[in-house]
């Protein structure tokens, strides 16, 4: 997964063989969560379920074998290509202690990295609504139209006052 220009900074300088040690020495080209091998297509169901070509079973979004699926795979499933990614799972690219870092395929990083990922997008939009507020007043005015308006519930009881009027 690419770096962000402005988050390189965040990283070692031996980020590539880092990764590259995490992803193909210590996890040996699977993902360290499901499995799933690098470089592979797999067929998948939209529960996690997977076909494991390797060992001739299905396997489930831990990487433990499971049972045959009852529904009909071929309408449910699909290929998708897997590729490793070398994943924080503190989220923090600042520390790169091996035991803070996981081989992850696609599905198991989003997963890994989804509540953080909705937590910035809370702060972010926080932050607009803030500087909203605090340049333009509780409502934007033209050419502010990125900035998203308060909610009546955020603001003081005093100022829902004087905007009624």
């Amino acid at each position: 997964m690419p770096i962000r220009t402005e988050h390189v900074f965040l990283y070692p300088i031996d980020w590539p063989q880092l990764s590259h040690h995490v992803r193909f020495v210590r996890a040996g080209g699977a993902c360290e969560h499901c499995g799933r091998p690098h470089g592979q297509r797999v067929f998948h169901l939209p529960d996690g379920i997977w076909w494991d070509r390797k060992r001739q079973c299905w396997r489930n979004d831990q990487g433990r074998r499971v049972r045959r699926p009852t529904e009909n795979v071929l309408l449910q499933g699909a290929w998708t290509p897997v590729v490793l990614a070398c994943g924080h799972l503190n989220h923090n690219p600042s520390d790169s202690a091996l035991h803070q870092l996981a081989a992850l395929c696609q599905r198991c990083h989003m997963f890994n990295d989804g509540p953080e990922h909705r937590r910035r997008r809370w702060m972010n939009a926080h932050y607009r609504r803030a500087l909203g507020d605090l340049f333009y007043g509780p409502h934007p005015v033209l050419g502010a139209g990125w900035i998203t308006p308060t909610p009546l519930s955020m603001l003081d009881d005093h100022r829902i006052e004087t905007l009624s009027r």
